[in-house]
């Protein structure tokens, strides 16, 4: 499969720059598979398609305020950019992250009362630096939310809750799962009345997951990886639901790919957690994802891929090219789809 046979035209308007004022005041576009029939909704309609036994599965990860200002010895900027968890127990004292500007081992850089320094350059604007205090300490008190670079703007105080799930809990994400943004504590309560579970999984998301693929032979792309938890009650959950006919609803493509990746490993009597690096594109056979909610990706984006192999590219260019014609705005503050 080649890459621009799977691409589309983003005008700069579309893109949401900024949250809707009030969260979750947000459109839905829904596509049906079997028609391919779309529909105009609001976001909070979602509990209008969900039934009574179905299972919606949330990603519990938490934003790190990750991007650093630091300065060198010689008084120069450097700014750093944490990246994200890996492993259950990651070493917060020395880490990977992406920096700009030119960097040297042996590099001394100072924020607030820590001092850093470069141990290690990997390439690719990658370092390893070891630090005198906590980095994820450092990121909550100095940090700034590294929103993408397509909004052209530095974060604000009002970035630090709506860059956010409002269920988030688990630091180790360095980009939010999108389309949790305009989900809300009402639309879940009302979808648990309705007998409905929600069940929470883990996959701390990293900065790969939003970058344009970068070679037209699509199987050429060498997919990131990032780190996922599930525990033994979500597992008992989620299969309890297809075992019973119910449907398993992904509310985002990290947790798409968390479930698909870790299709395998689902029946385990235990906790469970890898490194998932499946790279899924139009073609791929979905093994437990029943429905996603997604927001509207990126051309050339691996998310966009993913949505594309769930709803059919058939589908889904129809289903953008309305989107854009109706006014929805695009990507991770923008509106959102439900894909049955």
């Amino acid at each position: 499969m080649k890459l621009s046979d799977c691409s589309y035209e983003l005008p700069e308007a579309a893109i949401a720059n900024f949250p809707p004022a009030i969260r979750g005041k947000s459109r839905l576009l829904v596509i049906n598979r079997e028609t391919s029939k779309i529909e105009d909704r609001l976001y909070s309609d979602i509990v209008g398609y969900l039934k009574s036994g179905d299972t919606l599965v949330l990603n519990d990860s938490k934003v790190i305020k990750a991007r650093l200002v630091t300065k060198r010895e010689d008084g120069a900027s450097r700014e750093l950019v944490i990246l994200e968890k890996h492993g259950y127990d990651d070493n917060w004292h020395r880490h990977r992250v992406l920096y700009r500007k030119k960097l040297s081992v042996g590099d001394k850089l100072h924020i607030g009362h820590a001092f850093l320094s470069v141990e290690e350059i990997q390439g690719n604007g990658i370092a390893i630096v070891k630090s005198s205090h906590d980095l994820l300490e450092l990121a909550e008190q100095y940090g700034q939310v590294p929103l993408p670079p397509y909004m052209h703007r530095a974060a604000t105080s009002m970035d630090n809750d709506r860059y956010q799930t409002v269920w988030a809990s688990k630091q180790g994400s360095v980009a939010a799962p999108t389309a949790s943004l305009n989900m809300t504590d009402e639309v879940i309560t009302t979808l648990k009345n309705n007998d409905i579970n929600v069940v929470y999984i883990t996959l701390h998301v990293g900065l790969g997951t939003f970058l344009p693929i970068r070679t037209d032979d699509v199987e050429a792309h060498k997919m990131h990886q990032e780190y996922f938890e599930i525990s033994r009650t979500a597992l008992n959950i989620i299969n309890s639901t297809k075992n019973e006919g119910g449907r398993i609803v992904a509310l985002g493509t990290t947790v798409a790919r968390t479930l698909e990746y870790a299709s395998d490993m689902l029946d385990a009597d235990r906790d469970i957690s890898g490194e998932a690096n499946i790279f899924i594109y139009p073609g791929y056979e979905f093994k437990m994802v029943d429905c996603l909610i997604t927001n509207f990706h990126a051309p050339k984006s691996t998310v966009l891929m993913l949505t594309a192999a769930f709803a059919g590219w058939q589908r889904l260019l129809p289903a953008y090219s309305h989107a854009v014609a109706s006014g929805y705005k695009f990507l991770s503050y923008g509106d959102s789809m439900l894909i049955l």
